[in-house]
């Protein structure tokens, strides 16, 4: 099975209404990637890339050459978010980098101690500020997949 790249919201069908996720994806990392240049938001991620797996190997740039990293990567999300509403190929990357940013920031609720507290019974809460700010990349992830999932639709085999 061979794929075709396709702009998501354009890839047949009734598919019109993945535009709204696509811009609202590109305003949060926009917005996000922004912030990642302040002192306030450098400080405010370091505790969760320091106990990452993943990240912790940004820590020999300093707190705040790791957050202007982890910033460029998210302008240049955006970038190709916006980039892919014209040409498929970037909507698919585009879309696959924005799924890999949430899916390793929804890791952080796994490798940062002291986020998730615990009832008497050992059952997990959702109680921090952090672990609640956190939990949402789950549905933005979701929305990420679907732009990635339409922009690789399987191509149809003429018979």
């Amino acid at each position: 099975m061979k794929l075709d790249f396709h702009v998501a919201e354009k890839s047949g069908g009734a598919y019109w209404h993945l535009a709204l996720l696509r811009w609202t994806m590109v305003f949060i990392f926009i917005w996000f990637g922004i912030q990642k240049f302040t002192p306030y938001a450098a400080d405010a991620i370091a505790p969760l890339i320091s106990h990452s797996p993943l990240m912790s190997w940004l820590g020999v740039f300093g707190v705040r050459g790791e957050a202007k990293i982890v910033g460029a990567i998210e302008l240049l999300t955006a970038a190709a978010l916006v980039i892919g509403s014209v040409v498929p190929v970037v909507s698919a990357l585009g879309a696959a980098l924005a799924s890999a940013t949430f899916a390793l920031t929804t890791s952080f609720v796994f490798s940062t101690p002291g986020i998730t507290l615990h009832s008497p019974t050992g059952f997990p809460i959702i109680s921090t500020l952090v672990e609640q700010f956190l939990i949402k990349d789950v549905a933005l992830l979701a929305a990420c997949l679907t732009l990635l999932l339409a922009s690789l639709a399987p191509r149809r085999q003429m018979s």
